[in-house]
């Protein structure tokens, strides 16, 4: 068997990955992969995480939280995703980002120490990223995250070194949020490891949340007259009724944070855009890309 943590980030997928797993459960369990509800073992594995102290859970101790995050007797892939395996929201920019990332996962996989590990990670330009992080943590009363930070020294490529560093041999996924729109049934596959041609219902969550309902009903005529014979086929049509039927108050996001003008803006993501291309030749990264 193998565990497969979809780790977020923050600000990404919102769940809409683990939702749409869900909705497939049947048909993906046919194939071995088992998608729990995250009721049964994003409270578990913390606490469990905590008990343990960085230290490997005994065979039993595995076998014993297995029980409780699935019913199943044994599985090919079991998909666990929270994107608080990395840190809690606010303690994303305590230091540098997601200072603890490493540490926080060799924890967590070190509860099934004897079972094979996969990572895999959305991550999304510091510009729009960091004002949604800001929103989200201070609305749960925590105080401002950019208080005492520089979001021009977050780098991204530097959680995925650590990452890879802490927990080495074990591979990791990596896609930029920007581009889910475009990649999001590569996304799924390779999260859930479906065999190729299979159906899954309800894959189109993301797209129907940033084009207009019209567009959408005339995109999935089209592809049911001519299905797309390849990958690049299908993001080019995608592509193409993006540009004639996106919500504008979907793509465009508004950004205000004192401070933060159109060149600051510009500059955060020229930077992301150059850490983006470190990540894509690191070794043991398999980058995700439209």
């Amino acid at each position: 068997m193998r565990i497969v943590y979809h780790l977020g980030a923050h600000c990404t997928d919102e769940d809409r990955l683990v939702r749409c797993l869900l909705k497939n459960r049947a048909v993906l369990a046919e194939q071995g992969i088992i998608v729990p509800s995250p009721t049964r073992y994003r409270k578990l594995m913390r606490n469990a995480a905590v008990g343990l102290r960085g230290e490997s859970a005994s065979a039993e101790t595995q076998a014993l939280i297995l029980d409780q995050i699935m019913e199943e007797a044994e599985a090919e892939r079991l998909i666990l995703s929270w994107d608080s395996f990395l840190s809690f929201p606010a303690w994303v920019m305590q230091g540098s980002l997601y200072d603890f990332a490493g540490q926080r996962i060799n924890a967590f996989t070190s509860i099934f120490p004897d079972i094979e590990a996969e990572f895999h990670l959305g991550i999304r330009n510091p510009a729009t990223f960091l004002p949604a992080l800001r929103e989200k943590v201070s609305g749960k009363g925590h105080e401002d995250i950019l208080a005492s930070s520089d979001p021009m020294a977050v780098r991204w490529s530097a959680v995925v070194e650590q990452i890879l560093e802490l927990n080495p041999g074990v591979s990791l996924t990596v896609w930029c949020d920007e581009e889910t729109p475009l990649i999001w049934p590569e996304v799924l596959q390779a999260v859930s490891g479906h065999a190729p041609g299979t159906e899954l219902v309800d894959d189109d969550e993301i797209l129907s949340m940033i084009m207009a309902d019209i567009g959408m009903a005339r995109m999935k005529a089209y592809c049911a007259e001519h299905p797309p014979q390849s990958v690049l086929q299908r993001r080019r049509i995608v592509t193409a009724f993006l540009e004639r039927f996106a919500r504008p108050d979907r793509v465009e996001v508004e950004i205000d944070i004192p401070g933060w003008n159109a060149d600051y803006v510009a500059e955060l993501t020229r930077r992301y855009l150059e850490d983006v291309e470190r990540i894509r030749i690191m070794d043991g990264v398999t980058f995700l890309e439209a």
